[in-house]
């Protein structure tokens, strides 16, 4: 099958998935085409322009199958590219526009949700990496369109009516490393993870607003007062703008970093897994959580808060009580678990959840499935209309 892959703002999540995706189903011809995640409101609304300026005859060739992004604004692409309008298409949703944090400056407005929605109705078969993204898309949409003056559809369900599916991002090989992740702090430890002094802490997100850089502040803030002696690798994308609790975590806790700031390689950052106990996360925006999930499959202790897609992912007892509305309530419940989790350690009990569920190995038959059943839904509605 001769595939056009398409990803719009090729941040390191939507690079974790194509890559994956193109590894383990190489009986494909693929062709990947990228941009830059940088400028977000030029790349929704401006991919198709810079793709036909630069790509035109690549876009223009035949293909069996047309995988692109939510971060692609396809209705405009299939307008500009008619040959492409004919080609089955699969929207691949890693996040929507309608569940960002409301409170922030740096909410998307409306010209992006409703790329989303004209992208979903242009696509044959539409996957979201989890039942949170669907569940706050369809209702997001849903809640934009009442408040459209006229002429506007009653639901976007009933026209999405039986292409939705979930599909979550899967895990790629990690390989680990052990002579790596045992030089990269004192105490480091592979396997069981016993618990040790100081306790290794990751946090693994993009250096941004939504990942509750401020809740983790104050969660550190909250171990030193209650003297748990720890250690910390802090990892992730950063952009132009790194926010203000960053800089304030660098300035009040040198003596905890282990690691601050993106790992270098591949190597580097599967190394700082394989060297953490416990994975945490402060996200107030997560629609599946790659990163925590690795960290898991390594063997780390996941401490997540009890919202967004993590309790789809990891039994209830390495979740923490959410706390919207008060941040330091919030971090008392996450130290909390931090310290139930670093007790568990030492009695020797403790067990990361299993996500071997999630492995490449384990979805790419769904995957499969999916790629054939998109090419037999419009094969059959085209036998339809002209007979």
């Amino acid at each position: 099958m001769r595939i056009l892959l398409l990803s719009a703002y090729h941040a390191a999540s939507h690079r974790y998935w194509c890559e994956g995706m193109m590894e383990a189903l190489p009986e494909h011809d693929w062709r990947l085409l990228t941009l830059p995640a940088r400028y977000f409101s030029w790349r929704i609304r401006g991919a198709p322009l810079s793709w036909l300026a630069e790509q035109r005859d690549l876009l223009q060739q035949p293909y069996d199958l047309l995988i692109v992004t939510s971060m692609v604004d396809l209705a405009t692409l299939k307008g500009l590219v008619p040959s492409l309008a004919r080609t089955p298409t699969l929207l691949y949703v890693h996040e929507n526009q309608f569940a960002y944090p409301k409170s922030s400056a740096q909410h998307p407005g409306v010209e992006a949700q409703m790329v989303n929605i004209y992208a979903a109705l242009a696509a044959d078969r539409v996957l979201f990496n989890s039942a949170f993204n669907r569940d706050s898309f369809l209702a997001g949409a849903r809640e934009l369109l009442a408040r459209l003056p006229d002429h506007r559809p009653r639901t976007l369900d009933q026209l999405l009516q039986g292409r939705i599916e979930v599909l979550p991002v899967p895990l790629r090989e990690h390989r680990t490393d052990k002579a790596k992740s045992e030089t990269l702090a004192p105490g480091s430890g592979l396997g069981s993870k016993p618990a040790s002094a100081p306790l290794r802490l990751l946090w693994a997100a993009r250096w941004e607003y939504d990942k509750g850089p401020e809740r983790l502040l104050a969660l550190m803030q909250l171990l030193e007062v209650r003297g748990i002696d720890f250690q910390i690798a802090i990892l992730g994308e950063q952009f132009r703008q790194i926010p203000e609790p960053f800089t304030q975590i660098e300035q009040q806790f040198g003596h905890r970093l282990a690691q601050f700031g993106y790992a270098e390689s591949r190597a580097d950052y599967q190394g700082w897994l394989d060297w953490a106990q416990l994975v945490i996360s402060t996200s107030i925006h997560e629609f599946q959580g790659v990163a925590v999930l690795e960290a898991i499959e390594a063997g780390a202790l996941p401490v997540l808060p009890d919202r967004l897609a993590y309790p789809e992912l990891v039994p209830s007892k390495y979740l923490y009580a959410s706390d919207l509305e008060s941040i330091e309530q919030e971090a008392q419940h996450a130290a909390d678990l931090i310290q139930t989790q670093w007790q568990r350690l030492a009695e020797g009990s403790a067990k990361a959840p299993s996500v071997t569920w999630l492995q490449w190995r384990e979805q790419a038959a769904a995957y499969r499935r999916c790629f054939e059943q998109t090419l037999e839904q419009v094969d059959k509605g085209r036998r339809v209309t002209e007979s």
